[in-house]
């Protein structure tokens, strides 16, 4: 093989959380490496979601030492893609990417085989299906190494609360279901980079709209931390 770390691996958990060493939660045979050629790996792990595909197709087999990743929980699927975005991409905003290949002979030969369309609608796709669902939008985080794409088993907010909480709320509200654990607001406030007042009165429409719930002894205690519904 050529790339020894060109194959996709499904894992799939009892939890919401991965665990590690004797506390390690995958179920049993639920460990499966998709080896072979991009149509083959596909082929074996389709029934991952369409963001394997995109993943298998623009990845960046340049980096070794990592492979692509489906990982399989009660509320979520994962998959963690080797390599950044390319091009010129914004990842907080992923459904207004347009095509932009890395691999542009791995993706005219998928193509060819039928496995994509080759017009850049794999995410546009994603965001529909997702919706049609009744689903949270998909969502992409940027790492330094890697691109991970998070489908949320949680029902998305209706047309009319999302506006009336507008989208700054829809940060913080992603920021708590990304974390899968509760946090506390200045965890919030480090990771959506507003200010603590800010984060305070979105949390706050959030509580009201009943899509988080604040959990504490009192209201200046220090242990008091916000959980996504």
């Amino acid at each position: 093989m050529l790339f020894p770390n060109a194959h996709v691996r499904v894992l799939k958990y009892q939890q919401n959380e991965r665990g590690a060493g004797r506390t390690l939660n995958l179920e049993d045979d639920a460990d499966i490496r998709c080896e072979g050629s991009i149509p083959e790996q596909i082929a074996r792990a389709t029934a991952a979601i369409e963001g394997m595909v995109n993943a298998v197709v623009h990845r960046s087999y340049s980096i070794g030492g990592d492979h692509v990743r489906v990982e399989i929980f009660p509320n979520r699927i994962e998959v963690t893609s080797p390599g950044r975005f390319p091009g010129l991409v914004i990842p907080a905003d992923p459904a207004s990417i347009s095509r932009n290949a890395r691999n542009p002979r791995i993706a005219r030969v998928c193509a060819d085989l039928g496995v994509t369309q080759e017009l850049g609608e794999g995410i546009r796709r994603m965001f529909a299906e997702m919706r049609r669902a009744g689903l949270s939008d998909p969502k992409y985080v940027q790492g330094q190494e890697a691109v991970r794409l998070t489908l949320m088993a949680t029902l998305a907010p209706s047309d009319r609360v999302a506006r009336e909480i507008g989208p700054n709320a829809m940060r913080i509200l992603d920021a708590l279901r990304l974390a899968q654990r509760p946090l506390s607001t200045g965890q919030l406030v480090e990771l959506v980079g507003m200010a603590r007042s800010t984060v305070l009165r979105h949390l706050n429409a959030l509580r009201g709209a009943e899509l988080v719930v604040w959990e504490g002894e009192s209201q200046r205690d220090p242990r008091a931390t916000w959980r996504a519904v």
